[in-house]
């Protein structure tokens, strides 16, 4: 991946930033930096996005003991582990690049991920091609970029042992919120999106707010503010050429991972807008797929200090 496509650069225009996005275009690159191995070396997760078998979007969450992210070349990421059979992207995860019966390779898994230190406040993203590599997955980078702290909660974690097993798991699936799930998205401070390019390329990011941030319309629609941030639009870019997207919200006191499918697009609207406190833009977002897993993650983590730059919540 190179510099910026038409539906980045489209939307850098329309919200008249583009000069600050030739800027901040010098900060991608494709290698991870060495305090980036150390600070990857430190974290129990990675948020991971992608795309399923049915050409579904979906964001997800992968665990493991601080040292399962590892940094075999400069271009290369390790994750020690593989997703559990509930987990939207188990699919194709565990079988990116393994051969098929009739000899040939399939394809590898085209993701975005996040590596985000909520304590620290810390986070940076990686693009790239992932196959199966053992029990966990080798990814060839095409794109690294670090993120401001903005917007990221402050929380610390620790891990409970008798957590996430394979008998504590269940996965539950729907078309809809339940009036649970809707109440738990209005709760939410932090969630994360995927969103691929016309291409499949994929990208994973960190939207954060206080708790009312996320609006619930109805069961299947979804809206929230696009509040100021690097100018890139590497998220809105994609959704401007590709609509598909997933969500992911953290149960960070529970374990429950709850991942939504659908589609998204921004709304221009000025006088829909001004009425979201902060908001440069809107997006909404419909839902055609809900899975929430139980006991998904062994992570539980503290209550949260919000961050400085979060704008009050819509009234």
């Amino acid at each position: 991946m190179g510099g910026y496509h038409h539906g980045e650069i489209a939307v850098q225009e329309r919200a008249g930033l583009a000069g600050q996005a030739g800027h901040s275009q010098g900060a991608i690159g494709n290698t991870i930096p060495e305090v980036a191995v150390v600070f990857l070396a430190q974290q129990p997760h990675v948020v991971v996005g992608g795309t399923d078998e049915r050409g579904r979007i979906w964001a997800t969450q992968l665990t493991g003991e601080p040292g399962f992210l590892t940094v075999p070349g400069p271009h290369t990421l390790h994750i020690g582990t593989l997703p559990p059979p509930e987990d939207p992207l188990a699919a194709v995860l565990t079988g990116a690049g393994a051969a098929t019966g009739s000899g040939s390779g399939r394809e590898a898994a085209r993701i975005g991920m996040i590596g985000i230190e909520p304590a620290t406040r810390r986070r940076m993203r990686m693009n790239g091609r992932a196959v199966r590599d053992g029990d966990g997955l080798r990814v060839e980078l095409d794109q690294v970029l670090s993120n401001c702290p903005k917007y990221i909660q402050k929380r610390d974690h620790h891990p409970v042992a008798d957590a996430a097993t394979p008998a504590a798991r269940s996965a539950v699936d729907s078309t809809e919120l339940s009036a649970a799930q809707q109440r738990i998205l209005r709760e939410a401070d932090t969630f994360f999106v995927a969103t691929a390019s016309p291409d499949g390329d994929a990208d994973a990011s960190h939207r954060g707010g206080n708790p009312g941030f996320v609006q619930v319309l109805s069961p299947r629609l979804l809206r929230w503010p696009d509040y100021m941030g690097n100018a890139m639009f590497l998220t809105l870019g994609n959704l401007e050429l590709n609509p598909a997207a997933g969500l992911f919200f953290p149960g960070w006191e529970t374990g429950t991972s709850l991942h939504l499918t659908g589609s998204a697009r921004t709304v221009w609207d000025e006088e829909e807008v001004a009425r979201h406190p902060g908001a440069q833009r809107l997006v909404e977002f419909e839902i055609t797929a809900v899975r929430e897993v139980a006991e998904a993650s062994p992570l539980r983590w503290s209550a949260p200090a919000y961050s400085r730059f979060n704008p009050p919540p819509t009234a």
